[in-house]
């Protein structure tokens, strides 16, 4: 993982997926189940980190989704991914779903999730493996790298207060 791979521009890992949602999909409130959602934003986050990786990357942590709008039944629905930051080994997917309503004219794509996911690439044993860097094409580009450096450093810092309130714990037993 120490050599450094040739660097990818932001738009080689766009991917985007769409399917209609039916009844199968529903909740008991009548609208499309979160669950049935965060598969769909983790597919296209997989497909996104596997594309920018060259192979497998595996789904590591999901920093934050939200849920803006209810899905229904009949509505097109799309998923948009990108590559937004990249370490040795991991990356940060940003992933944005929006419902095109069937019974609505004119029927204006609705921005009803977005999501921050992070994925490790990994080699035929499982065990991480090099990705190259993310390449920032436009300010936009930019400024989703800089916010994804962020939510990494909040990430792990949240980890290192739970590992240091857990050694506590244990000292004063």
């Amino acid at each position: 993982m120490n050599e450094q791979l040739p660097g990818r521009p932001t738009s080689h890992s766009r991917v985007t997926l769409s399917r209609i949602m039916t009844a199968i999909d529903v909740n008991l409130y009548g609208t499309v189940h979160g669950g049935v959602l965060m598969k769909f934003v983790d597919d296209v986050a997989g497909a996104s980190a596997a594309r920018h990786s060259g192979g497998t990357a595996v789904t590591a942590a999901i920093d934050e989704i939200v849920f803006v709008e209810p899905v229904r039944v009949g509505d097109l629905v799309h998923a948009y991914a990108q590559v937004n930051w990249t370490g040795s080994s991991s990356m940060e997917v940003g992933v944005k779903v929006v419902a095109e309503r069937w019974d609505v004219v004119p029927n204006e794509p609705v921005t009803v999730a977005t999501a921050y996911l992070v994925f490790v690439a990994v080699d035929v044993s499982g065990h991480p493996r090099g990705v190259p860097p993310v390449l920032p094409e436009n300010v936009e580009d930019e400024r989703r790298f800089r916010e994804a450096l962020i939510r990494r450093e909040h990430r792990l810092a949240r980890r290192a207060a739970i590992q240091r309130a857990r050694a506590e714990e244990e000292k004063a037993e």
